[in-house]
């Protein structure tokens, strides 16, 4: 990995986060130097591949797609670093990321578009705010967009998942079966992949890191995806350890469920703010 190619936000303290260009791809955040994010020891960074955890942007797609690559093309591209980190006057550090329309978004996808992603690393939080505006005249675009977040678990199956109780899922394990969390706290222990629906803005999820907490905290992202491959999927994936499942979980901030429609001229913005308890 080039040096060029990453982007460092250091508070002091060993509070940093990086961002990898390759996708604006965060692939750490440390708090009190203890690494928050799970990135696989067989993650590929070769500037094509999406990087196999950290935070993996998802735009303009959630899912396969039949126009272009799973999941989109923002993971996948090099993205402008429009704000070089700078500290703020609060002592907390901002840098700001951007992508436009090229000749290989629009062989996919042919829209005017410009995406900004600013982040902001405070002492025990890392706010993440996401504005997409379409500067056409006359052309409306949809899009799907999510928050790819990997958590690192010292074990997945002691994790407790807070704020989806009542909330309607599609169960991708279940060939998208839709059903109702009845559970006050959701669990892992087999492999997982569903689509919450109109879920609150806030999760908590247990016994992360050194057994605390990690909040979610969302804004206009009505969906949270939470998957964990488990074994059998595991060992399919050229990029992901056999045995690495248990120390990963995915709570993912999205609208991913309907798509955004942004009429001509008109932006739309999203946030989300982790928060080490």
């Amino acid at each position: 990995m080039a040096a060029t190619s990453v982007v460092v936000l250091d508070r002091g303290n060993n509070t940093t986060c990086t961002i990898n260009l390759h996708g604006a791809t965060v692939v750490s955040w440390r708090v009190n130097n203890q690494e928050q994010l799970f990135v696989s020891k067989q993650a590929v960074f070769d500037g094509k591949k999406a990087i196999r955890g950290g935070i993996p942007f998802i735009f303009p797609q959630f899912g396969p797609w039949t126009i272009g690559p799973q999941h989109g093309f923002a993971r996948i591209i090099r993205w402008h670093l429009e704000k070089a980190p700078e500290r703020l006057a609060s002592g907390d550090v901002e840098a700001v990321f951007s992508i436009l329309d090229t000749d290989f978004t629009r062989s996919m996808w042919n829209y005017p578009f410009r995406l900004t992603y600013r982040l902001i690393l405070r002492e025990k939080e890392l706010h993440f705010n996401i504005a997409v505006y379409n500067p056409s005249k006359d052309l409306t675009f949809s899009f799907n967009m999510l928050l790819h977040t990997y958590f690192k678990v010292p074990d997945v199956r002691r994790c407790q998942i807070t704020g989806l109780q009542g909330c309607t899922f599609i169960d991708k394990t279940r060939e998208g079966a839709v059903y109702q969390e009845v559970r006050d706290v959701v669990t892992i222990n087999e492999w997982t992949d569903r689509i919450y629906q109109n879920t609150p803005q806030e999760h908590i999820i247990t016994n992360v890191v050194s057994g605390r907490k990690m909040r979610i905290q969302k804004y206009n992202f009505p969906d949270t995806v939470v998957w964990n491959p488990w074994v059998d999927n595991a060992k399919d994936m050229s990029d992901f350890g056999d045995d690495e499942y248990p120390n990963m979980v995915c709570v993912e901030a999205g609208h991913v469920s309907s798509p955004v429609i942004l009429l001509p001229g008109t932006a739309f913005e999203a946030s989300q703010i982790l928060q080490v308890m």
